[in-house]
């Protein structure tokens, strides 16, 4: 299958595109286009920059038509003097990047003007009456628009039209200060409910330069079932026709439970990163909740609609994302939350497999069911239920929700296929399991014990926020007595096993005075392990063991933002004098989710010096993985690139190595990173979640597995 879809790609990518005459808009019909834009990931420093964009080589006359015609002109040495250190750092990475000679000059307005590392001051001008006049060069446009990402909206002036790969598609995108913007695309026709989607068909202009509609969830006005768009920022559009020059993909899966989230989430906004790190950023919507996966017994209704949606985006890439700058071959799925179990949930779809060559997981719910301890929130998203199970968690409940109360099970479909989208979205049950179909997922679990084929075999990167458990676990809303009040309340367990936790020793009080806040924190450490840590940890042991996956490697945040809070509990640090949105070096909870600011680049509030620094240092990590599989960028990238305090904190931090055996080792991310082992392994054996939880007896698994019929129901 994979030979087959590549074969066809390949043919589809040789095809010469159709000229543009769809619209007035500006394309890449002649030349290919490449952001040129100094980004330090401080929003606040953006009006200390200009940006550029770069064309092929061209005589100068027509140079300053192209310009022209993308509603710029050519850049002068005035503004690249005003600017010259951003400009050594681009023209430097131009060079190093392979798209040009060394010491190339460019067409600018007046005259030229070349990057040489041999001269003291790096640039050297040329004026337009010396020799070289007539010279075909590549050229420097300015690059005037300055709207800030992601509000940026479309105007006559920065509209940008782009081919699609077979001909047949025109998409009206915009730009921005930092990247070219095709946002609200849609990848799959308007779905049928309770269908699986397929490609779109849509053919001519295609709009994208607004946002398309969220999928159907609970509290949303706005969303839709026709939702199936994805959005693509880009800091490159190779010429019409051309496949030179390819970038890597970020292709990024939203959270929220599978209830509820976007792809236009403006913490994962793909346009820093892909200005910040020259890489393709495509996120996407897919069907939610009882819509995206209600699965029936007997029925064709199988569920996994929402898994499906996401194949489909992917095969929408590999046909299209060249055209945009982005190459097929390196595509690398990144999701956290329950977009971390879509990532998870993909390598082991059959048809999934060779549409990427990486893999992301971020605070994968992994929660496993453990023998003779009860079950949690996150088992739902580690161990994939049979269609019955999932029926009987959330079936009959929706049925009866709609008032579809007829006792034939025919009549309550029809009912339910009519029904109202917000209606079914709304219901105080909804269906957000994914299930063992026989068609998408196979299997009860994600197959890490070896490499039999049926898990993708790709490179991978695993981790958690420090404290990921305190957004699912419950403050306690009126004092406690003791810890084990605490921990009951908290963690939803009987006395018994909250005393087992408090003699085993391994989750000592740390006393405060305030018995309701130690009991919390304890509570979460708990939470932590027991729903994200111990077993996403047991799952790349396991995996790297057995060679299911590829290099792998894993991770904890120790520096983050805000993020999901229902608890309403310090997650940036304490208000104090100088510290007026908190203080990163005080105690604070590394929430679920606040992460994501450090791999897109997207803090808007910085509370110190060390969170622009940590921000650069964990976005060049991801971002490298994705280019390299590797996320160890090298020095000379980083040298290129002008990221000098990146390129110390490298050097200070040395190599973030894979994991090789049950003891890891990890990477511990902060202003700087450090190496250590796995975390809470003694913990993680006491809650049965061992590193060796993929790899005890097959019979014991099985036994684990079919717990889960006895877990509760949730709503």
């Amino acid at each position: 299958m994979t030979f087959l879809r590549r074969s066809t790609l390949l043919a589809t990518l040789a095809l010469v595109h159709a000229n543009n005459n769809n619209t007035n808009a500006a394309s890449n019909r002649d030349t290919s286009l490449t952001f040129l834009y100094q980004n330090n990931l401080n929003l606040t420093d953006d009006a200390n920059h200009i940006g550029a964009i770069l064309l092929d080589p061209m005589p100068i006359d027509q140079a300053t038509s192209a310009c022209e015609t993308l509603n710029e002109s050519l850049l002068n040495s005035t503004a690249i003097k005003q600017h010259a250190q951003d400009f050594t750092d681009l023209l430097a990475y131009v060079e190093y990047s392979g798209k040009v000679t060394s010491n190339q000059s460019y067409s600018i307005a007046d005259g030229y003007v070349r990057y040489d590392s041999s001269s003291s001051s790096k640039l050297v001008y040329v004026g337009s009456s010396d020799d070289g006049t007539g010279m075909t060069l590549p050229a420097l446009c300015t690059q005037s628009d300055q709207q800030n990402y992601p509000n940026a909206t479309a105007t006559a002036s920065n509209n940008i039209t782009v081919i699609s790969s077979d001909g047949s598609k025109t998409f009206l995108g915009f730009r921005n200060q930092k990247s070219f913007r095709f946002i609200g695309i849609p990848y799959a026709d308007p779905p049928e409910r309770f269908q699986y989607s397929h490609l779109s068909t849509k053919e001519g202009v295609i709009d994208a330069t607004s946002y398309g509609p969220s999928c159907s969830q609970a509290g949303s006005n706005t969303s839709s079932e026709d939702c199936l768009f994805l959005n693509i920022q880009t800091p490159y559009l190779p010429r019409q026709g051309s496949n030179d020059s390819l970038r890597p993909v970020h292709f990024w899966i939203h959270g929220g439970g599978y209830t509820g989230g976007t792809g236009a989430d403006p913490t994962s906004d793909g346009g820093q990163l892909a200005s910040r790190e020259d890489i393709v950023v495509v996120s996407i919507n897919y069907r939610l909740g009882t819509l995206g996966f209600l699965a029936v017994p007997g029925t064709n209704i199988t569920g996994n609609y929402g898994i499906a949606d996401q194949v489909v985006a992917l095969e929408w890439v590999q046909a299209n994302i060249a055209a945009f700058g982005g190459d097929p071959a390196q595509v690398t799925i990144i999701g956290e939350s329950a977009g971390a179990g879509s990532v998870k949930a993909l390598l082991s779809v059959p048809c999934a497999n060779g549409l990427f060559r990486g893999a992301v997981p971020m605070s994968n719910l992994g929660g496993g069911q453990t023998l003779g301890l009860e079950g949690n929130y996150a088992t739902e998203y580690s161990l994939y239920l049979t269609i019955n199970e999932s029926y009987a968690l959330a079936g009959q409940q929706i049925f009866t929700g709609l008032g579809c109360n007829s006792t034939d099970l025919t009549a309550q479909i029809a009912c339910l296929k009519t029904a109202n989208a917000s209606m079914i979205s709304n219901l105080a049950t909804t269906a957000r399991y994914v299930v063992q179909d026989g068609a998408y997922i196979l299997a009860p679990t994600l197959n890490v014990y070896n490499n039999n084929g049926s898990t993708a075999n790709v490179h991978t990167i695993w981790g958690v926020t420090a404290n990921d458990g305190s957004s699912f676990s419950t403050y306690p809303k009126t004092p406690v007595a003791n810890l084990s009040s605490g921990l009951q309340v908290g963690l939803g367990i009987n006395a018994s096993y909250a005393q087992s936790i408090i003699d085993s020793g391994l989750f000592p009080l740390y006393d405060t005075g305030n018995i309701t806040a130690d009991a919390f924190n304890v509570t979460q450490r708990v939470a932590t392990d027991t729903q994200f840590r111990c077993v996403d940890q047991a799952i790349v042991n396991a995996g790297v063991s057995s060679g299911a996956f590829k290099q792998s490697y894993f991770y904890q945040m120790d520096r983050t933002y805000s993020g999901y809070n229902p608890n309403n509990i310090d997650g940036t640090g304490p208000i104090e004098p100088g510290y007026p949105y908190g203080n990163p070096n005080e105690p604070y909870y590394r929430l679920h989710g606040s992460d994501m600011p450090w791999v897109f680049g997207t803090l808007t509030t910085l509370r110190d010096a060390d969170d622009l620094a940590s921000i650069q240092l964990a976005t060049s990590y991801f971002a490298n993985f994705v280019r390299t599989s590797d996320p160890n960028p090298s020095a000379a990238y980083l040298q290129a690139r002008g990221y000098n305090t990146t390129l110390a904190a490298t050097q200070t931090s040395g190599q973030w190595q894979p994991v090789t055996n049950a003891t890891g080792p990890i990477r511990i991310m902060n202003v700087n990173a450090t190496t250590a082992v796995f975390q809470e392994l003694d913990q993680c054996a006491f809650l049965n979640y061992s590193i060796a939880y993929y790899q005890i007896a097959s019979f014991e698994r099985t036994q684990m597995e079919s717990h889960l019929e006895t877990r509760p129901i949730e709503t």
